[in-house]
């Protein structure tokens, strides 16, 4: 699955040649042999001067080839850069006898083209390495028999065998066994995460839907046991294919630094024309000869270049992209990573950003002297029976946490719409619902319990109360709860310089405000339908200047589009969250914020470095040149070493660690 990549930066150029992808280097180098030869024969032979020259011309033509198609390209849209300025510089150099200079110039700018070309590539292959991941053929079940087929033929619902310790070749799910799956190409995760196969593999929900430990995803490897998946994703639309196409394709995105970039250097290209031109015809106002007056323009020339300040940026960028890409973090283009670094202020959603997604079964109260194992055997008998989300999530725990089997002595059971569940249990008759339901059944709620109850609702519990023979028995809490990671998530957060986390959430004010206290955040906004989100999003806004927005990308879109960058959590599988967001975390890990948003910190911080460095030789330079500080060749040696600077330390963001 091998991905295009486009160019953005003024210097990238794919051309081909006689050694291949190779080719532009390799013509640097033999320039540079030819120009050392040339060297050699001047100062240190008796040979004729002739042969010198030739060396220097030999030079002209391999260290100016691929500069000079450059420059052809860029004049055909009406574009003059750098390589132009380059072939003009090295045209007046030759035109003045000064060979030499010109040669030493056009090998510098050469190699410097081709070593930061290597360079750039360096991150380019951080990216590129994500879509070798995929395995090229999968095995695939027909009746009796196991076919290995290439992945390009797999077929939505197609059966394919995984065996140990090996490649998963589409994104699936689990129809049969159960297996620790390394998700770290995909996620970022580090430790292997426990698989198993899904009950009903007959009746799916949405791939995004599906329970994250019943799904695989191309590329991630297998644990020690076999599997069977059922596909669910072509080899093309799979999460992986997804990812690379959408990394590569970030950069052509370019970030506000870029932009004011390419501003600066459409009017400073044009205006160092002019004065170079100015400067040829120095010798009609000041005491020299033409040609001194042509040597000193060239030098202004070679010295105005601003090879470093073009390439500073987007080496930047691309590598914070590549290094976030390995780290389980998708960022669309310059423009996000550099706001993220630049955030104070962000808001979050509530279920499944903060808190698990799940409700939990927090507080089993029994009451009037019932005992505990036999309340639980009850409530567990008569939940089980029902397909509400809350009565599965209890069932679920009373099963985990107190070690209780159903018995199957309960039956009869009724659903109440909106108000709880009736059903018969070892012949007396149960009632299992809210406060409203107790009071139509005329079932006694003493002062006490009253106060429990509204305390657990002040807290953000939603409380069901327990009747048998309309007599109170107990009551239950269930709660979405947050996630073990917020508290220090936010802390960390805190800690990073993040003044103002706030919650969104369509839950009740005191829910928000309770997870709001118990983990951490400044502020929780409750009871907001989803435009009213967008509405709080552009009060913040306003208020703050940038901010951004944390969701799953599915139902807080419209948020997120709203916000200065929307980031998508558990964006592994959901097209959705790929789309939408501006930033996506793979996983659904929140503790992944303070990495990317480090990240985007150190990648401003080298920015900023680099244009500092770029800018200032071109400053020091411009002048040294036009007073006849500095020569064609200093000029020339300076320039290139910055730019080889400002590469080197762009690519310090592909080792980037959280401190």
């Amino acid at each position: 699955m091998k991905q295009k990549h486009t160019k953005n930066d003024s210097h990238g150029h794919n051309h081909g040649g006689i050694f291949g992808k190779k080719t532009e280097l390799y013509f640097a180098i033999i320039g540079g042999v030819f120009f050392f030869t040339g060297i050699i024969i001047e100062f240190a032979t008796n040979l004729p001067e002739k042969w010198a020259l030739y060396s220097f011309i030999t030079t002209y033509f391999f260290g100016g080839y691929y500069t000079t198609l450059e420059a052809i390209g860029r004049i055909r849209k009406g574009e003059f850069e750098i390589d132009f300025l380059m072939i003009v510089a090295a045209a007046g150099a030759a035109y003045i006898g000064s060979w030499e200079e010109g040669a030493l110039l056009l090998f510098l700018f050469s190699i410097g083209h081709a070593l930061e070309k290597y360079a750039m590539n360096k991150a380019k292959k951080s990216i590129e390495a994500l879509g070798e991941l995929s395995p090229k053929t999968a095995l695939i079940k027909k009746g009796d028999k196991i076919v290995e087929i290439p992945v390009e033929e797999l077929q939505i619902n197609d059966i394919i065998i995984v065996r140990p310790n090996t490649k998963i070749s589409a994104d699936g799910v689990i129809i049969k066994g159960s297996s620790s799956i390394n998700q770290a190409s995909i996620t970022g995760e580090s430790i292997p995460i426990d698989k198993t196969a899904i009950e009903d593999a007959n009746n799916l929900p949405e791939f995004r839907k599906i329970d994250k430990t019943n799904v695989v995803f191309t590329g991630t490897i297998n644990g020690d046991n076999a599997l069977e998946i059922k596909v669910l994703k072509l080899s093309e639309d799979s999460t992986i294919a997804r990812l690379v196409k959408m990394v590569s394709e970030v950069e052509t995105k370019k970030s506000p630094t870029q932009l004011a970039t390419k501003k600066f250097e459409k009017w400073f290209v044009p205006a160092v024309i002019i004065l170079v031109v100015t400067l040829c015809f120095a010798y009609l106002v000041i005491d020299e000869t033409s040609k001194e007056s042509i040597y000193r323009a060239i030098s202004v020339l070679v010295a105005a270049s601003p090879c470093a300040l073009a390439i500073s940026t987007p080496s930047a960028v691309l590598s914070g992209i590549a290094r976030a890409a390995k780290g389980g973090v998708l960022i669309k283009g310059g423009r996000p990573l550099e706001d993220l670094g630049s955030l104070t202020t962000i808001a979050f959603d509530k279920t499944g950003t903060l808190t698990e997604g799940k409700p939990k079964l927090t507080n089993v109260i029994p009451l009037n002297g019932f005992n505990k194992n036999e309340f639980l055997e009850l409530v567990l008998d008569v939940e089980s029976l029902s397909n509400h989300p809350l009565a599965k999530a209890i069932s679920k725990d009373i099963k985990s946490k107190y070690n209780i089997e159903t018995k199957n002595e309960a039956s009869n059971i009724k659903a109440i719409q909106g108000k709880g569940i009736r059903a018969t249990y070892k012949g007396a008759n149960i009632l299992i619902g809210n406060e409203k339901l107790m009071i139509e059944e005329n079932v006694t709620i003493s002062d006490i319990v009253s106060s429990q109850i509204t305390e657990l609702l002040n807290n953000g519990h939603t409380v069901m109360l327990v009747s048998l023979n309309a007599e109170l028995i107990g009551l239950l809490s269930v709660m979405d709860t947050p996630r073990e990671t917020a508290k220090s998530t936010l802390l960390r957060l805190k800690e990073m310089g993040i003044k103002k986390m706030i919650m969104l959430t369509g839950d009740h004010q005191n829910v928000g405000d309770s997870i709001a206290k118990q983990i951490g955040l400044t502020e929780a906004k409750g009871n907001l339908l989803p435009e009213d989100k967008v509405t709080a999003i552009q009060e913040l806004k306003e208020k703050y200047t940038k901010i951004a927005m944390v969701g799953d990308g599915v139902n807080d879109a419209p948020a997120m589009a709203n916000s200065t960058v929307g980031i998508a959590m558990g964006a592994a599988g959901s097209d959705v969250a790929l789309e939408t967001a501006d930033v996506a975390l793979m996983s659904d890990k929140i503790e992944n914020l303070p990495f990317v948003i480090g990240l985007s910190r150190k990648s401003k911080r080298i920015i900023k470095q680099n244009l500092w460095i770029s800018l200032g030789i071109v400053a020091i330079l411009i002048p040294s040149t036009l007073i006849g500080w500095a020569s064609i060749g200093v000029a020339v040696a300076i320039h290139e070493g910055s730019t080889l600077i400002v590469v080197l330390n762009a690519l310090r963001l592909l080792r980037y660690k959280e401190v």
